[in-house]
């Protein structure tokens, strides 16, 4: 973490202050991952961090602050996904090695950071717009990266000018978010997760390039 670290009433925290106020957060992280949200209180993460409630109101003003925190930081690891598309190509076997690379890295980000997601998602369906643009940052990375996928292979030739870029590219991210969270229920359905990833790219393909990967 970067930057000064500052207390609820503006003070600048020292070091062994940054270090209690971290490992409250990784204390909240690590019940979010085995609690539900609404049943994690302040007392509880204190305790687990060996501190008192007192401490954990001079750093967060509520779980909810606290748990903030938490999806920023992830958020700003989300932006990263932009890397699996930004100047990819997807003609030929480039195109299918990117489509798979492109779904390893979006499945794998959602289980590492299943719990928190878990608590983004149910806050942006409630309403609470903090909670919305967080999520909204971690699916632009990759809508965006598409999108500007879709509108090159058309300035190409390659895709249909009356495909909406921006549309195809939403449809796509907004499905591989959907399965990233539902990971877990795939195996009730009888599928793997090794046959889950080579069909999820194919479609991704399908929807950027209009065409199944080479082989």
């Amino acid at each position: 973490m970067t930057g000064q670290v500052r207390t609820v009433d503006g003070r600048v925290a020292g070091r062994r202050g940054q270090a209690t106020r971290q490992k409250l957060l990784d204390c909240l992280s690590e019940m979010l991952s085995s609690s539900p949200y609404r049943d994690v209180k302040v007392i509880d993460v204190a305790r687990k961090a060996g501190t008192s409630p007192a401490t954990f109101y001079q750093y967060f003003p509520d779980v909810e602050g606290a748990v903030l925190e938490i999806a920023e930081e992830m958020a700003k690891e989300g932006a990263g996904l932009t890397e699996l598309v930004a100047g990819r190509s997807w003609v030929g076997k480039s195109g299918r090695q990117t489509a798979e690379q492109l779904v390893e890295g979006f499945l794998d980000f959602w289980r590492r950071n299943d719990a928190i997601l878990r608590v983004v998602d149910l806050g942006a369906a409630e309403g609470d717009k903090r909670f919305y643009k967080i999520r909204m940052k971690i699916l632009n990375s990759v809508t965006n990266s598409l999108t500007e996928s879709v509108k090159e292979l058309q300035a190409k030739g390659k895709v249909d000018k009356d495909v909406s870029a921006a549309a195809m590219a939403g449809s796509l991210v907004a499905m591989l978010a959907a399965v990233a969270s539902h990971q877990k229920g795939f195996t009730t359905w009888g599928v793997k997760q090794a046959e889950l990833k080579p069909n999820l790219a194919l479609l991704v393909h399908l929807g950027i390039t209009g065409k199944k990967p080479a082989k």
